[in-house]
């Protein structure tokens, strides 16, 4: 089939260029949006007169005649036949109605027509993003509210250090999410202006009506620039940034559920439906969610790479290296996607194990800094009582004992100061509900940080 731009060239295009060139295989995801940016084009044309009403009414039962047969599968999309989406939209429609399909490219190029279609596409996809974190969000709230009381060690350095509850654990990841809802929330706002009326590079001289075309679509405005209009890929970027600060922050927590999975720390139990077996050990039960939400993380970081290496040495306005954009924002578009969707019912099924939580709090002197504080309160100057807690320690070690049941003796031996209502003050629930400064694990501060994560949600959603 001949190409719309056959009218320069004397000679058919290799058929390895022809491929090499060709997008449809990826960017006919982009149908819906083509269509609605061409129904928008076609009858601000006709409002400017550019086009007559006739033209239009057939262009727009023309494109949604097609709307209707790619939604259904019924319409042919082969890199045989078609460069791009665009071009493939323009065929169809041209091969339905005749002449007036032709005068739809009027006054606009494929340039402003593929960056109006990806940035709809990306503000779609932004919008089912921050729906499926915004869910990932009340699944770690509704077991922070399960986990008030579930004492657990806090760590540094991946050891042992004082003690929090599982509940405070989940609402730091809460708070990194709403970090990433409002991370995707602040490009969307940054996107919201419409390239459509730029051109291929510099306008048009038919009297069109750009703010009519922005507002039909859905954007705050017309872009200011048609250079930039065409050239512009920044929210591109900075999607591909935010998601992969997203998937850091899943990456994390499924570190995590990896650790607690494992008979080491047996602080979880996934469900049967979110677990694999091995070929030949009968007792591996793996967390392959989480590893494999580890690994695509990396995928997600390759995209944001490959688009700042693409534009960084691009002159403008359009260049062919553009198409790149496509593939990286899609894979990493659908690679978060997919993670959310299998991460939030892995985590709602999973079982928590308070009982080996508790057990590893009280064997790692995770109150070891409340045995000073004790003695702190007591005008113990800080270092002086640091110093006895150490000492305490190493006597619990050398004992193979812990803090809470090493004889009053002991503690006797190390300073004058310490009376009988020392374990009263190093009991791990009086430890953690003490912790009651702004933020902390104390049970009423962290049912404080639930509802104002529950508000956050509501009010997004």
């Amino acid at each position: 089939m001949a190409k719309m731009w056959a009218g320069r060239f004397q000679k058919e295009t290799d058929a390895v260029v022809n491929d090499f060139n060709s997008s449809i295989m990826f960017d006919s995801r982009m149908f819906r949006e083509d269509i609605e940016g061409s129904l928008a084009h076609a009858a601000m044309l006709a409002r400017q007169g550019i086009i007559s009403e006739e033209d239009h009414a057939q262009i727009h039962e023309g494109l949604q005649h097609i709307l209707a047969s790619l939604e259904a599968g019924k319409a042919d999309l082969s890199p045989e036949k078609y460069e791009d989406i665009h071009m493939a939209v323009e065929q169809l429609l041209t091969e339905r109605i005749g002449d007036a399909g032709k005068r739809l490219h009027t006054a606009r190029s494929r340039n402003d027509q593929v960056a109006v279609d990806m940035r709809m596409y990306t503000r779609r996809e932004i919008g089912s993003i921050r729906t499926l974190t915004l869910a990932f969000m009340r699944v770690l709230v509704r077991k922070a509210k399960e986990n008030l009381h579930t004492v657990m060690p806090g760590y540094t350095h991946l050891q042992r250090a004082q003690p929090i509850t599982f509940a405070h654990h989940l609402m730091a990841y809460c708070c990194m999410l709403r970090r990433d809802v409002t991370r995707l929330e602040d490009c969307l706002a940054r996107m919201d202006e419409c390239p459509l009326g730029s051109g291929a590079l510099a306008g048009t001289t038919y009297p069109i009506d750009r703010a009519y075309t922005a507002q039909a679509l859905g954007f705050a405005a017309p872009m200011e620039n048609s250079l930039d209009g065409v050239s512009d890929r920044d929210y591109c970027i900075e999607l591909c940034a935010a998601l992969s600060v997203l998937m850091m922050h899943l990456s994390r927590l499924s570190e995590e559920v990896v650790a607690w999975c494992s008979w080491e720390f047996k602080f979880v139990e996934l469900d049967d439906a979110y677990a694999t077996g091995s070929s030949i050990m009968p007792q591996k039960k793996n967390p392959d969610v989480c590893e494999l939400i580890r690994g695509k993380t990396g995928r997600v970081y390759g995209s944001l790479t490959a688009l700042l290496t693409q534009m960084k040495g691009l002159p403008l306005a359009y260049n062919k290296d553009m198409q790149e954009d496509k593939e990286a924002v899609f894979d990493a578009v659908d690679t978060v996607k997919m993670c959310l969707r299998v991460f939030a019912p892995m985590f709602e099924t999973m079982t928590v194990l308070p009982e080996n939580m508790k057990r590893a709090a009280y064997r790692g002197f995770i109150n070891a800094t409340d045995c000073a504080d004790y003695l702190t309160k007591k005008g113990v100057p800080f270092r002086d009582a640091y110093k006895a807690a150490g000492t305490l320690v190493a006597r619990c070690i050398e004992l193979d004992t812990t803090l809470d049941a090493l004889p009053f003796e002991e503690y006797k031996v190390v300073s004058d100061m310490f009376a009988e209502d020392v374990y009263q003050a190093i009991d791990l629930a009086a430890c953690v509900a003490g912790r009651c400064s702004p933020g902390g694990p104390a049970p009423e501060e962290v049912r404080r940080q639930i509802e104002m994560m529950e508000r956050f949600v509501e009010h997004e959603a």
